[in-house]
């Protein structure tokens, strides 16, 4: 698979970002709030999922020939960043393995709001923007997972 670069602009590609970034996964030293320049990083082990790229599972199966559970480093960024509030994050623990479970975006007076990137457990990062500038880049190919993600009430 070509590595992925999207660009979100608006609520509905951040809505293709966060399809594209559900289950990744970082350490909190892999994260950096640089104000200076308004911008937020945070480097992931993204999950590639085939429904993100609009196959089926069973669909994905066939043109793979095996179970296509794969990874591969990426990078989000953030720009327009007025400031971070997090939840339940402490820079102290850099080790700390989050697992981003959705990216959501809350309107404020147009074109500003706040970014919320919602981790398992209650963890949450939230982004006050002037605006929606995002981008997210595959930094290498993907590489096999050992298995998928799973969530309560998955079969």
């Amino acid at each position: 698979m070509a590595l992925l670069k999207l660009l979100a602009l608006d609520e509905q590609d951040l809505e293709v970002i966060s399809a594209h970034m559900q289950d990744a996964i970082l350490r909190v030293k892999d994260m950096a709030w640089q104000p200076g320049s308004h911008r937020f990083v945070a480097v992931f082990n993204r999950f590639d999922w085939p429904t993100a790229h609009g196959l089926d599972a069973d669909e994905a199966v066939a043109k793979a020939g095996k179970k296509p559970y794969e990874r591969c480093r990426c990078a989000l960024r953030f720009d327009h960043v007025e400031t971070v509030s997090l939840k339940r994050i402490r820079f102290d623990r850099p080790d700390t393995v989050l697992e981003l479970l959705a990216i959501r975006f809350e309107a404020g007076e147009a074109p500003s709001g706040t970014v919320e990137l919602i981790f398992a457990d209650n963890y949450s990062i939230r982004l006050r923007v002037e605006c929606i500038e995002a981008e997210l880049n595959d930094l290498s190919p993907c590489w096999g997972a050992r298995s998928q993600p799973e969530h309560e009430g998955q079969s």
